[in-house]
């Protein structure tokens, strides 16, 4: 016998609870399998059934989600696709990371971190944010690079990511508040420096383009790639690092693993993707009436597959709000999971092996030196400020 999904009493994405989002989400999590919001949109949040969902992508699609809007300023491919469409582009991605093109971008990665980290050895002692001074500053530096992408004024990157991020959520107040910019430089920024004419006809974005040439794409959805490479390599990565680090701070003993055993470090970053999600859900839409444990989500309803809440849920992780780099994290759910698995996995890893790799081994000890100020983003999550002072061997 079935029961109703029950209307959830909150609003989730009001400024109090964005600023507590982990907290709203693991609340969420523990009322119910499935809940209602008031705009008909289903939240999922417990680990086996977002698992199953996202492996699900015939009965989970993703041609729509919650609040999508197809004029929607940021770059369309990839997120709404499904296979064949959605195979189709993403193998040219696989074949563009070829072997010879993953290590010349390592050797941009590793070049970027030793000389950023350098530099952060000038400021031993100092608040600094290990968000803008320490891992937004060495992705917005070194990525556009590793891509191909012309050198220049990397300052459009913070507006591309606001664009990004403000269109995925409902359109509330702090949706409004940031839609008050003018993105027409942001998006003049992106056009002509993603245009083929702009980017090194060595590097990777110039394979995209070759394989709209050999018909495996179209040109504009090769420009589109690129666009949204760009975009899924930065703002989870440098988020995640981030939080790293304020792991490594908080729980010290942690660090001193992954300082005595090198070989943690993956593990490290992604225990941080785990313990810290940079994105609250992914959105879907049900093709076909699913159920979720004695409750049935009708098809054609828009869900959102909630992946923080889930990488904390209890029924499934030990002590989920500890950070422990030892984790078997095989069904950590912060790169998402199944064909719609982010497309920028392989490059966020090699950034973090780069820079977290570089601090862990020049690295003391880290402290924090202040208040965490939260990312205000509906769906993104994060913290947008972590004050620490780093102390170098």
């Amino acid at each position: 016998m079935t029961r109703p999904i029950p209307d959830y009493p909150i609003d989730i994405f009001t400024r109090e609870c964005v600023r507590n989002a982990s907290e709203v989400d693991d609340a969420l999590r523990e009322f119910a399998p499935a809940v209602r919001l008031a705009d008909g949109v289903v939240m999922i949040a417990r680990q086996k059934h977002v698992a199953a969902g996202l492996l699900d992508w015939k009965s989970f699609s993703s041609t729509s989600r919650p609040w999508h809007d197809p004029k929607s300023l940021r770059p369309e491919i990839l997120l709404t696709d499904d296979p064949p469409q959605h195979t189709r582009v993403r193998r040219v991605i696989g074949d563009a990371l070829s072997p010879r093109v993953l290590g010349k971008m390592k050797e941009t990665f590793v070049a970027g971190a030793q000389a950023h980290v350098a530099a952060l050895r000038k400021r031993e002692g100092e608040v600094i944010d290990a968000v803008e001074d320490v891992t937004r500053k060495f992705v917005y530096d070194v990525f556009p690079d590793a891509l191909g992408l012309p050198p220049g004024d990397r300052t459009h990157m913070h507006g591309f990511s606001i664009m990004v991020w403000a269109t995925m959520g409902p359109e509330n107040e702090l949706f409004r508040e940031a839609m008050v910019s003018d993105f027409t430089p942001v998006i003049e920024w992106l056009n002509e420096t993603c245009s083929r004419e702009a980017i090194d006809p060595e590097g990777f974005g110039a394979l995209l383009f070759q394989a709209a040439d050999e018909g495996k794409v179209t040109m504009e959805e090769a420009k589109l790639l690129l666009q949204t490479i760009l975009s899924a390599g930065a703002d989870t990565t440098y988020i995640t690092m981030s939080n790293a680090l304020r792991a490594w701070a908080m729980f010290p003993d942690e660090f001193a693993k992954v300082q005595a055993a090198p070989k943690l470090l993956r593990n490290a970053f992604e225990e941080s993707l785990r313990w810290d999600s940079p994105s609250r859900m992914a959105g879907r839409i049900t093709t076909t009436d699913v159920e979720i444990d004695d409750m049935v989500v009708p098809a054609g309803t828009r869900v959102g597959l909630m992946f923080g809440a889930a990488n904390r849920d209890p029924r499934f992780w030990d002590d989920p709000l500890a950070y422990r780099i030892g984790r078997d994290l095989t069904h950590s759910l912060g790169f998402g999971y199944g064909v719609h698995a982010c497309v920028g996995r392989t490059l966020a890893q090699m950034e973090a092996d780069a820079l977290l790799g570089a601090l862990a081994e020049q690295l003391d000890r880290i402290e924090l030196a202040g208040e965490v100020e939260p990312w205000m983003t509906t769906v993104g999550h994060g913290p947008a400020k972590v004050p620490v002072r780093l102390f170098f061997k």
